[in-house]
């Protein structure tokens, strides 16, 4: 391994200006997760007087005390709720991330009842859709402690409710693929959301406050005529004895909570994981100096070396073609003791470059090492020379040699993803095992200087050809685009759509990997017992 010098100096003022405008984007993230918290406590009179817990407070309880618990999409739906930010609660009414539940490293979705009495979001849809695609893709057992409304009436979609039908579907596939469901039921589970307990595997329900059915007494009474009350068409009790849908019956929801670990535990699940034991060494430059490294001017360039010498172990890497494509650069290195493979940009990506990347790709792919993509490009680089090298075709080839790679591959925005450049370095569209992205993160089309000037020079040309377009008009159009690019770059839109898995600190970057790179290696070693059960009854 060759070891890269650093040049950065922390006493520079593009270091302090770029620390100071990542700890204050850092700062709004902060406010903004513990404005959902708020908004959930809110409730906290109203469950104490059911004899509930917090959404959160069962969280807590559920999950192993000091183990990691990486949390997804803490922005989601930010500014698309409402259109007054100020008064925007993030998070669709979810929490979803990875923990370990009695030893076992679980995917968990919690409804946040405390919020809407946990009502649909739109988001919130999405995110509980990543989370079970996730669990899927890296074979996890799949816990999910429910208490939601259903839908949210006031605002009926219907493509929300076709698409909400992936909800049942997934859980379905994960039974199917040996992947246990474990779920708890705090309180309503009505309609659609009633076969979100019925398609688990193990069903807990808390006498007195657990409410399964397919129409609740208001609904049923307008369409049967029918009158019941909610425990009898429902409760906990009569499915823990009658119907036998419920096959726990806990008191309260710590006891029930404390039944969900001990059933996590029996399972046994992770008796078979490999031991992950290998001796490594910590970066030799402070994690912490990620903060002042990137700039918010994305014209201002940045060596990515800097960052990945402040990732991997020991600091040091072998460069991969570092003579040829040098805008693209290509290491091997380890982190925590894990092989990788690293891609990121010193600039835009030429044809050079996309063909090194490629054959980087595929010696990966060989080698079975994964690969981490750390974004920092204005896209594929343009021009008459360009063209003449083949960029196209080369471009083309990186982007199918990203499609198709056979190992894991993990995506982080550590400053701008324009254009194919978010393609061709595996953006979300391209299925990234995991995403995630600094706070400084750009993604869009192109520049918002650049669109408005493109525009702006269709509109000259025109002008050129005899059409009436005044400059002023011209001026006015590059204006809205610009304003109209602000709004959607910015990480907190782009997360709040779940463009990516969440915004993290960039000190705690290595951390993110290395959790994500193990939960990568055991999903590759592990082989789920399929359940015949499932496997017949999906298959009609």
């Amino acid at each position: 391994m060759n070891r890269f010098e650093s040049t950065v100096v922390t006493t520079s003022t593009a270091f302090s200006s770029g620390r100071d405008y990542m700890l204050g984007q850092l700062s709004r993230l902060r406010a903004l997760e513990q404005r959902t918290r708020d908004a959930s406590a809110a409730s906290a009179a109203r469950f104490e007087r059911r004899g509930q817990l917090l959404p959160r407070d069962r969280l807590s309880l559920l999950l192993d005390p000091g183990a990691p618990f990486l949390e997804f999409s803490t922005l989601a739906g930010f500014g698309l709720d409402v259109p007054d930010l100020d008064k925007s609660v993030p998070g669709g009414g979810v929490i979803t991330g990875i923990g370990y539940v009695a030893g076992t490293r679980c995917m968990v979705a919690v409804n946040d009842s405390g919020i809407d009495a946990g009502a649909l979001q739109p988001r919130g849809l999405d995110k509980q859709l990543r989370a079970q695609e996730l669990a899927l893709e890296n074979k996890l057992p799949y816990v999910q402690l429910v208490e939601s409304a259903g839908a949210n009436l006031l605002s009926y979609r219907v493509e929300e409710f076709v698409h909400g039908g992936n909800l049942f579907r997934n859980l379905a596939r994960l039974s199917a693929a040996g992947l246990p469901v474990v779920t708890v039921v705090h309180g309503s589970s009505t309609a659609g959301g009633a076969y979100q307990t019925g398609l688990s595997d193990y069903i807990i329900m808390v006498r007195g406050r657990s409410r399964a059915f397919l129409a609740g007494p208001p609904l049923l009474l307008a369409a049967t005529g029918e009158v019941a009350s909610e425990e009898e068409l429902g409760g906990a009790q009569m499915h823990t004895t009658v119907s036998g849908l419920g096959h726990y019956l806990a008191e309260d929801d710590r006891e029930a909570i404390g039944m969900a670990r001990s059933l996590v535990d029996s399972l046994g699940w992770s008796r078979h994981d490999p031991v992950h034991d290998v001796a490594f060494a910590a970066p030799r430059h402070d994690p912490a100096e990620l903060l002042g490294i990137m700039s918010n001017d994305q014209r201002r360039p940045v060596d990515m070396r800097e960052v990945i010498l402040r990732l991997v172990d020991d600091s040091v890497f072998l460069e991969f073609g570092a003579g040829y494509g040098s805008a693209t650069v290509c290491v091997n290195a380890k982190l925590e003791g894990h092989p990788l493979g690293i891609i990121t940009n010193n600039g835009p990506i030429d044809a050079d470059g996309a063909a090194k990347a490629t054959r980087f790709i595929e010696a990966c792919c060989q080698a079975r090492v994964p690969i981490l993509y750390l974004q920092n490009t204005t896209g594929f680089l343009v021009g008459r020379a360009q063209e003449e090298a083949g960029i196209i075709k080369q471009g083309s080839r990186m982007i199918q040699a990203v499609t198709n790679a056979t190992v894991p591959q993990i995506t982080v925005h550590c400053g701008a993803s324009y254009g194919a450049g978010n393609y061709g370095m595996c953006g979300r569209g391209f299925h990234p095992r995991f995403c995630f992205s600094w706070p400084n993160a750009r993604i869009a089309v192109m520049g918002a200087e650049q669109a408005a000037k493109t525009m702006g020079n269709v509109m000259r040309a025109q002008a050129a050809k005899g059409r009436s377009v005044d400059s002023a008009q011209i001026e006015a159009m590059e204006q809205r685009i610009i304003a109209n690019f602000a709004r959607q770059v910015d990480v907190f839109a782009t997360s709040a759509h779940l463009l990516d898995d969440g915004v993290i600190d960039p000190r705690d970057t290595r951390g993110v990997l290395a959790f994500v790179l193990a939960v990568c290696r055991e999903a590759e070693r592990r082989t789920p017992a399929r359940n015949s059960r499932d496997v017949a009854r999906t298959a009609l």
